[in-house]
């Protein structure tokens, strides 16, 4: 017999884009959620659910709002112990930071205790999915998988691939790059929540070798994503230049391998030229916008506006750890700033919805995650509007939902999230 709850309190759910047309009019606002087994089994009146369901657990949530967790498109597990460290541009802080934390991750003992410091961080934060660059260790892969699957938790991650400019115990080959990547691809995508991408860390670690190795072997997976970093920095940009001299462009170092297509996830994508929108809008590549990322490390402001009028997918990251929060409320917040400052500010529901449906379709996932909807797996978190005396006192004279939950974005934390359930199972308060 079915396990059934209902969850009483004011549901969010997405009928359409916010970006297309008023923000509010492609939101609805129901009494409940029913929730059976591991999936959304309704969604409507609280009383007629509870009228046609006597059997089920009620949990009241009174004026909370009860939404999809959050889905972050764009992360780094094995940067979790580094997260927030100091004042360096993107290639001194790989080198300073990320590189000797990375190397630990050869020791599964190791691997293991951060994938679970991760998990038990960002589920508290919200986050009920994430896609995951690991390291060059297949034991970084399989820790942050086992991790996952214990929680039965929708997950995304791959091997990182990198032969050249990194510490020798970073880097590993065309070959075995190649080798150990397809035998983690068939020991874990598809098994329970679980799904890989194929990851070359991005262009200037790797030779033109190793991504000819990646692209044939995304043309042996194609249903697999693809996920790497594409113009985060101005000095960057300049290094692929060098390491590349007959690229049309940043973009073309992965086209010419067969890196570019409509599975891909490029993070960051800030300085893009006109060819490299146009290529990406043309094969439905998706883009990955990092804002606390790109404001912390320098990197940038994000065209949030133009890509999505000119029709690109996009989903929300917090990049942890060049991210300085494991927080998508605090992302969200970082959207909102960036796009004040091209001109462009978000409104409450575009925000939520880029942290949920976007980055569900960004990682083509929307049809079962990202939204509350009967048939789609419960994965979802509940919101306290008023989780601190600061965030209160605004709530109070809010004339409106979209004011009471817009102080939240911007100066919510985990305090916010007073349940998390995912696949169906209360897993955090």
């Amino acid at each position: 017999m079915a396990q059934k709850t209902l969850l009483k309190g004011r549901v969010l759910s997405f009928t359409g884009s916010p970006f297309e047309g008023e923000p509010t009019e492609a939101v609805k606002i129901s009494g409940a959620v029913l929730v059976e087994d591991d999936r959304i089994s309704a969604v409507g009146d609280a009383e007629s659910l509870r009228a046609n369901n006597p059997e089920a657990n009620v949990v009241d949530h009174g004026q909370n709002v009860i939404m999809a967790g959050f889905v972050d498109a764009h992360v780094h597990y094995p940067q979790t112990a580094m997260i927030a460290s100091w004042g360096k541009r993107l290639i001194d802080w790989l080198n300073t930071y990320t590189f000797p934390e990375e190397m630990k991750f050869g020791d599964p003992a190791y691997a293991g205790e951060i994938a679970n410091r991760y998990l038990d961080l960002t589920a508290a934060h919200g986050t009920t999915t994430m896609c995951s660059f690991c390291t060059i260790h297949p034991e970084s892969v399989d820790a942050f998988f086992t991790a996952a699957q214990k929680r039965n938790q929708r997950v995304v991650a791959g091997k990182t691939c990198m032969d050249r400019n990194a510490p020798e115990g970073l880097r590993d080959t065309a070959q075995t790059g190649f080798d150990q990547s397809q035998k983690l691809l068939e020991n874990w995508h598809g098994i329970d929540r679980l799904s890989y991408a194929i990851t070359p860390r991005f262009s200037p670690t790797s030779t033109p070798e190793q991504l000819e190795a990646m692209g044939a072997l995304w043309a042996d997976y194609p249903h697999c994503l693809m996920q790497t970093h594409l113009s985060e920095q101005t000095d960057e940009i300049a290094w692929v230049r060098e390491l590349f001299p007959e690229a049309r462009d940043y973009l073309d170092t992965y086209e010419k391998f067969g890196l570019l297509g409509s599975n891909g996830l490029y993070g960051h994508v800030i300085h893009l030229e006109a060819r490299e929108r146009d290529r990406l809008r043309e094969v439905d590549a998706a883009l990955i916008h990092c804002p606390t990322s790109n404001t912390f490390i320098g990197s940038g402001l994000f065209d949030m506006a133009g890509l999505m009028r000119d029709g690109h997918r996009v989903g929300l990251a917090t990049d942890t750890g060049g991210g300085s929060s494991f927080s998508m409320l605090r992302t969200m917040a970082a959207a909102y700033e960036i796009g004040q400052l091209r001109g462009a500010p978000l409104h409450a529901a575009q925000l939520l919805w880029l942290s949920t449906v976007g980055s569900a379709r960004s990682l083509r996932m929307d049809d079962c995650i990202g939204n509350v909807a009967p048939g789609m797996e419960a994965d979802l978190i509940v919101l306290d509007l008023a989780s601190t005396p600061a965030i209160a006192q605004r709530e109070a004279c809010a004339e409106n939902l979209w004011e009471a939950i817009f102080p939240t974005i911007m100066m919510g934390d985990d305090r916010a999230i007073t349940e998390v359930w995912i696949a169906g199972q209360r897993v955090s308060n």
